[in-house]
């Protein structure tokens, strides 16, 4: 993410943009749109949502909505988590698949009602996905990308609750983790869901684009005694790696597996036939050639996305993603490595500006929150 050197005319932008504009937000080109990366500083934003609660604006994301009775049978097919085991108003992390079983995206996928689903996919690939879902549909659903009739607002951090139950309909204790319930926000009919991408307990709102300037002021102000601040994508990048979760394009792609992404979890081989699933079982039975690991530097030096890995004199990976985690106070990172150098514990060297730094392979996630 880099400051857009020429004119943002051509970048696409959220319901909100002139509100962060007005608000004083660093903009930047992020997957095509003019996005805030900050308002009051990376860090200051991070430590408020890991400490407080933080507002993120991530309306870019996209939403494509299957219906019908061939709505499960065709996300069977597409995706490798167990789509038939999710109830009404549940959701599901998974991977949208390719006959290679690399992964075309990784999403949310959120059950409605019987033959009724709303996915919520990344910025960068919502029109690949629907082309690739409209692609494999061969069960007759309806397919819409739904994407441009939705804000998405996240509320995330430990004070998340008490700034959004004054304002909502929905009993916020009694939603379960990856459950979701529609009812209003600010007296507006919304799609409220406690998920998440930083590690954090807390809200994604889906929400009309006309009420986003409407919802958007209204939990800031009334967060204001509870420490919220709004927050831009920079935050979100360094929250969600201190948290052990992936950033598609980076850390995955579509040539690389759930099982070489650490995403076992995902894929229910068991379930039946899939999109890359016979790739998928010979990985399983095989065993994988690479791994993607977790890192921490052993020096003050920050590791960088595309920096190569070195093992003695062998070039044995490059860094996905990495940072500074302003929580932990601790330089972390993921990259892909060989199997036979991803072990917890092994000694690895990052190249920084044609200097190898010192770093250690360790346990994900590095940051995990403290549940009450």
């Amino acid at each position: 993410m880099a400051d857009p050197a020429t004119s943002t005319l051509s970048l696409r932008k959220t319901a909100l943009n002139e509100t962060h504009r007005r608000m004083g937000a660093r903009m930047v080109d992020f997957a095509g749109w003019e996005m805030p990366i900050e308002y009051s500083g990376i860090v200051t934003e991070h430590m408020a949502v890991r400490t407080r609660a933080g507002l993120f604006d991530v309306s870019h994301m996209g939403e494509i909505e299957i219906e019908g009775s061939g709505a499960l049978p065709l996300l069977q097919k597409v995706t490798c988590n167990d789509v038939f085991k999710l109830q009404v108003n549940q959701a599901q992390y998974s991977g949208l698949m390719n006959e290679r079983g690399g992964m075309v995206d990784d999403l949310l996928v959120h059950k409605f009602a019987e033959n009724q689903y709303f996915l919520c996919v990344n910025a960068a690939r919502r029109e690949v996905d629907f082309a690739w879902i409209c692609r494999h549909n061969d069960t007759g659903a309806r397919v819409r990308n739904t994407s441009d009739d939705y804000t998405q607002l996240a509320l995330q951090g430990p004070r998340s609750v008490a700034i959004l139950q004054p304002l909502t309909s929905v009993n916020l204790p009694e939603l379960n983790y990856y459950w979701f319930i529609r009812g209003t926000v600010c007296g507006v009919e919304c799609l409220v869901a406690r998920t998440g991408y930083t590690g954090e307990d807390g809200f994604e709102v889906y929400l009309p684009v006309s009420e986003s300037e409407k919802i958007w002021e209204s939990l800031l102000e009334k967060g204001k005694p509870e420490g919220l601040l709004p927050c831009g994508l920079g935050a979100r990048n360094t929250l969600r790696l201190e948290a052990g979760m992936l950033l598609y394009g980076h850390d995955m792609d579509e040539e690389t597996t759930p099982l070489e992404a650490n995403l076992r979890f995902l894929c229910k081989l068991e379930k039946g036939p899939f999109l890359g699933r016979e790739v998928l079982l010979r990985q399983a039975q095989e065993g994988i050639k690479r791994r993607l690991v977790g890192f921490e530097m052993k020096d003050r030096a920050i590791a960088r996305d595309g920096a190569p890995v070195w093992s003695q004199e062998q070039l044995i990976g490059k860094v996905t993603s990495g940072s500074h985690a302003p929580f932990l106070k601790r330089n972390i990172g993921f990259g892909y490595l060989p199997t036979e150098f991803s072990k917890v514990g092994q000694q690895i060297f990052i190249e920084i500006r044609g200097t190898r730094a010192a770093a250690q392979i360790v346990s994900t996630p590095f940051y995990r929150r403290t549940r009450t």
